[in-house]
């Protein structure tokens, strides 16, 4: 996969003291998106149509849009209105807004934009556009080739949501899970990755080896993941832009998959060893292994605060699965959950205030985030059984896989990737041509 060349200029000022028109309360639902009119971007010049593979796509303007708008839908903070209420033409919108016009729909945002299209340059406008208070808000201009055109959406997406909520988006980013076909008894599993909105799947491993647990570098867009080669786990690293994948080691009984360092020169992971379960860190350049727990019991599922300085892991020593958190060279070892039940899969949120976790209660599987101190415990969602939190790069969303009980013949069996807010209000299943788990989100492709 080659990287993708994109440039992006200015085309105004920013109306910086503008205040965000979206407040992000996570402690509840969002009960009422803003209203945001996203007009079809229309065609300056040149051809409508993109070839891409086998696929014409008509009209790139109008399909730009769709895709912010699909985005602002999913984000459960914006409610895009219909295009059939839209009064003013897209050319004509996009120069000079009747803001008048956009009030009577009740708009209280508008995007605008317009499409340059040649055989070897897509060039993209846009306006964000404050109706409420009939001002100008963003406006940027991206130049690409022609078949970046949906990353262009995303990107767009992502300037929107930073402007009107203050925060950073998480649309221009992509997904690596593990692909899944076959009977429950004899799964066939294999890397894949796609775009967050589903698009785009590719296929990275053939199948013919099992691969557990990919995790995105937090820094680029390297990943580690874990195979059995002739039956022995081994931890690869994979560079999703070339290709190339190198095996970091073997290591014999590992039971959980390795992760980052927030710097991404370490990976950090837990295996048995002398038949205890402790946590270890490799450092990639030197390959050296240090050891960072010593304990009789079984320590697993590292994962580091994004600033390194604490890793946050799973162990039983108090008799029953619970989280810790310790220094990163392990020391000052605390306990942060008392609930009932068994807490596992902890992952600290890139915004360093939150971790996630997976909890077991009475039978049932729950996805739920908890302060660094484990006070505040939320539980966003429960199901027969569901684990493997990952955040969005912005801390706001996170995705995990949710698998269906099969009956007494095997079949009924699924595995499917689901995101969910941390409003707890706005779960979603995420499409894939296969079933998946095993869920990683990447960060920011252009940031």
């Amino acid at each position: 996969m080659k990287k993708i060349l994109l440039f992006i200029f200015y085309l105004f000022i920013f109306n910086n003291s503008a205040k965000a028109l979206v407040e992000v309360d996570i402690t509840r639902g969002n009960l009422d998106p803003l209203p945001i009119a996203v007009s079809p971007l229309y065609v300056e010049s040149g051809s409508l149509d993109i070839k891409q593979g086998d696929k014409i796509i008509k009209n790139v303007g109008e399909e730009i849009s769709k895709i912010i708008e699909i985005n602002f839908k999913r984000s459960g903070l914006f409610n895009p209105l219909k295009k059939d209420s839209f009064v003013q033409k897209p050319d004509i919108a996009h120069v000079k807004p009747r803001f008048e016009d956009w009030r009577l729909i009740k708009a209280q945002a508008l995007v605008t934009g317009k499409v340059t299209v040649s055989e070897e340059k897509l060039r993209v406008e846009f306006r964000l556009w404050d109706v409420v208070a009939a001002k100008e808000m963003v406006a940027l201009a991206f130049s690409t080739t022609p078949n970046n055109w949906r990353r262009v959406a995303h990107i767009i997406s992502d300037k929107v949501y930073q402007r009107l909520t203050g925060e950073e988006g998480y649309f221009d980013t992509r997904i690596i899970y593990v692909s899944e076909t076959g009977p429950k008894t004899q799964r066939y599993k294999k890397l894949a990755i796609m775009d967050q909105d589903g698009a785009n799947i590719k296929y990275l491993t053939l199948g013919n080896e099992l691969v557990l647990t990919p995790r995105f570098s937090p820094k680029n867009q390297l990943v580690t993941y874990l195979s059995y080669f002739r039956n022995l786990p081994r931890v690869y690293l994979l560079d999703i832009e070339t290709g190339v994948q190198e095996v970091v080691g073997d290591f014999p009984g590992m039971t959980f998959a390795p992760r980052f360092s927030p710097d991404g020169e370490k990976i950090i992971m837990s295996f048995a060893k002398d038949g205890n379960s402790d946590i270890y860190t490799m450092n990639l350049k030197t390959r050296v292994v240090e050891k960072i727990t010593d304990h009789t019991s079984i320590d697993t599922s590292p994962s580091y605060s994004p600033d390194g300085k604490y890793i946050a892991f799973n162990s039983d020593r108090s008799g029953l699965q619970q989280i810790y958190v310790m220094r990163s060279d392990g020391s000052n070892v605390k306990r942060i959950t008392f609930g009932k039940g068994l807490y596992g899969t902890p992952v600290w949120s890139p915004r360093g205030d939150l971790i996630a976790f997976t909890k077991v209660r009475k039978g049932k599987f729950y996805i739920g985030v908890m302060r660094t101190d484990g006070s505040g415990e939320r539980l966003l969602t429960e199901n027969y059984y569901q684990e493997a939190p990952s955040w969005s790069p912005n801390g706001r969303v996170l995705i995990f896989y949710r698998e269906t009980k099969a009956d007494s013949d095997g079949k009924g069996f699924s595995a499917k990737l689901w995101s969910i807010d941390l409003t707890g209000y706005n779960e979603r299943l995420i499409e894939t041509e296969t079933d998946g788990s095993d869920p990683s989100w990447s960060s920011l492709l252009s940031k």
